[in-house]
């Protein structure tokens, strides 16, 4: 995998055209799909799950509901051949563009070289999760959907905080994102995510929209940062509703009583106690403890499909005074 860098790129990066067409033992591809890709290899890009936005109408929509000010230093994610890139230019200070294909930065390269824009733009080459991210105002990207999880909580993990991220996803992670207690897709993510950021959903694309096309539907969300962000480690929170949206029907207390789980917070209850020099009484049997807060904080028959954030952050509460963690 590529390591991330700051480096403008050129040219000499792009690999050749004769060199991938000639893969195949007899000059020819084995399928009308590989003889398409052998003649324009520039969109043979099912290695890093992209899928470029080919539709201007689109492209500029997503642009627009960023709201760019002048001043904004933006940080696109897979900007591919620039169709968001060059949009975004316009109206920002600056774009700091993160590609994983080589390929794809030097066409963006390309496209820009010798206009006043070009001067605007940054292009990292590398991993986006592994890359060292500068001060950006909003985010824009056209996601692969591979790093789709990884962005988020990468974006919401960034300080200082960004304004705003407008972040295209496969259909079901985005339904996902915005889903609410009781929802079909209210999810371990929704939880996650909703604990740190407001999540919208603001527009679909059909998949006819990229080339090449995807198998399924995409959406455009906007993520808006909580600032302040609550005072709650991600981990902690993390780690409770891993146990609870394992089986996200089930009630509470059938998802405490899972294998394993018990012993874990046990041992981690143990840890936590030792830190501080406190006494464990061999007497108390822990899995009677954690039936005990379930009980008392009302949550023993209630199912994680249906308890919101507040609930989430009560019960996490409610483990924490007892010396329980979940990280």
């Amino acid at each position: 995998m590529p390591r991330a860098t700051t480096d403008r790129f050129s040219r000499t990066h792009e690999p050749s055209v004769k060199q991938a067409s000639s893969k195949s033992g007899n000059g020819s591809a084995s399928s009308s799909g590989d003889a398409s890709r052998a003649q324009n290899p520039l969109f043979n890009t099912e290695r890093f799950g992209q899928h470029i936005l080919k539709n201007p109408a689109v492209a500029q929509a997503i642009v627009d509901k960023a709201n760019l000010r002048p001043t904004d230093k933006v940080l696109e994610v897979g900007p591919g051949t620039g169709n968001l890139t060059v949009r975004i230019l316009e109206k920002a200070k600056s774009c700091t563009a993160v590609e994983m294909d080589p390929r794809m930065a030097a066409e963006l390269t390309k496209r820009l070289q010798g206009k006043p824009e070009q001067r605007k733009l940054e292009i990292i080459i590398g991993d986006f999760v592994k890359a060292d991210l500068p001060y950006f105002d909003v985010c824009i990207s056209n996601t692969p959907y591979q790093i789709s999880s990884p962005l988020v909580f990468r974006l919401l993990s960034h300080r200082p905080l960004f304004r705003v991220a407008i972040l295209m996803f496969q259909r079901e992670f985005a339904l996902r994102l915005v889903a609410r207690p009781g929802d079909q897709f209210w999810s371990r993510l929704s939880a996650n995510v909703q604990l740190y950021a407001k999540v919208d959903h603001i527009m679909k694309v059909a998949k006819n929209n990229f080339r090449p096309p995807p198998q399924v539907e995409s959406s455009v969300v906007r993520i808006v940062p909580i600032d302040p962000p609550p005072p709650v480690r991600f981990e902690e929170f993390d780690g409770l509703t891993r146990i609870l949206f394992s089986r996200r029907n089930r009630t509470c207390h059938a998802s405490f009583q899972a294998k394993g789980v018990i012993d874990m917070m046990e041992t981690n209850w143990k840890t936590w106690c030792a830190a501080r020099e406190k006494m464990i009484d061999d007497t108390v049997d822990f899995k009677t403890k954690v039936n005990e807060i379930l009980t008392e904080t009302g949550f023993s028959e209630t199912r994680p499909a249906k308890m919101d954030i507040d609930d989430l952050l009560k019960l996490l509460d409610a483990f924490h005074k007892e010396g329980i963690h979940f990280a």
